[in-house]
């Protein structure tokens, strides 16, 4: 079962939405619990929509997750989910309808890096889990999506936003090839399915970080790697999980309401 905290509260107008925006529906947020998917959860409950925070493990910082958002006066709940396995992302889907209604965007933020590997020494394994996890699950996630937002299934529209990253266009060479041609399949999906949609009402785009200061660097074994590239980005400085969130943010309002088949690019100009 879920755990849900939840409370029904007045939005005032925030800084980037126009007043109503939370009645387009619920807000899923998927790898919510910790680095940039915790930062676009707690920013979007901030501004107005309720949020559905998927996460994998980490039960006890989804939790705090959603303890921050409601103590702000928004709605929350966490849901627990593997997004590469489809029989979970239905799950997550019914359950969120189910604790917070109507489904009016999605943001897939759910990834695996797989590891650090030249091509050469790369398992197949990785290979099957990065494309589990960031390409099948990104797809599968916005298919239940549709079928929600979709005016031609009944629904109201909405938004996606697909977390891609600026290793589609770099490359990842010597490091991480496996990921990087997975984040250009989200960016090809994100181009296919906006058009796709468009005249559905819903708006499907992307975000793509550049380097950014999370925990991913460390956790795939290269705890200097920020260190090591920052000299690579010409603000001089990675990027924070709130920069790359407010650009989420914009995405999923109605500030964007004319932009779809975009991929914005939040890496510093590297």
């Amino acid at each position: 079962m879920p755990t849900v905290i939840n409370r029904e509260i007045e939005y005032k107008d925030a800084p980037i939405q126009g007043r109503g925006e939370q009645d387009r529906g619920a807000v899923i947020v998927t790898g919510a619990s910790r680095g940039i998917g915790a930062a676009i959860a707690r920013l979007v409950g901030a501004n107005g929509f309720p949020v559905a925070i998927n996460f994998l493990t980490h039960r006890a910082a989804a939790e705090q997750v959603v303890r921050e958002i409601v103590s702000g006066g928004g709605r929350a709940v966490a849901i627990q989910g593997d997004v590469g396995r489809e029989e979970e992302i239905l799950r997550l889907f019914e359950a969120t309808v189910r604790e917070l209604g109507q489904i009016g965007g999605l943001v897939n933020n759910a990834g695996v890096m797989g590891g650090l590997f030249r091509v050469d020494a790369l398992p197949a394994q990785a290979i099957a889990q990065v494309l589990a996890t960031n390409v099948a699950g990104t797809i599968l996630c916005s298919r239940e999506a549709v079928r929600r937002m979709s005016v031609r299934h009944g629904g109201k529209g909405g938004s996606i936003v697909n977390i891609s990253s600026l290793a589609a266009r770099t490359g990842g060479a010597g490091e991480w090839v496996h990921y990087a041609a997975a984040k250009g399949a989200i960016d090809s999906f994100t181009i296919g399915l906006a058009r796709e949609v468009a005249s559905e009402a819903i708006r499907v785009n992307a975000v793509a970080p550049g380097l950014i200061e999370t925990e991913l660097h460390a956790a795939n074994g290269a705890p200097d790697r920020l260190k090591r590239l920052t000299p690579s980005i010409p603000m001089g400085r990675p990027g924070t999980p709130l920069e790359v969130a407010q650009g989420v943010l914009w995405l999923l309002s109605s500030a964007a309401s004319y932009t779809t088949g975009t991929i914005l690019e939040i890496g510093g100009g590297r």
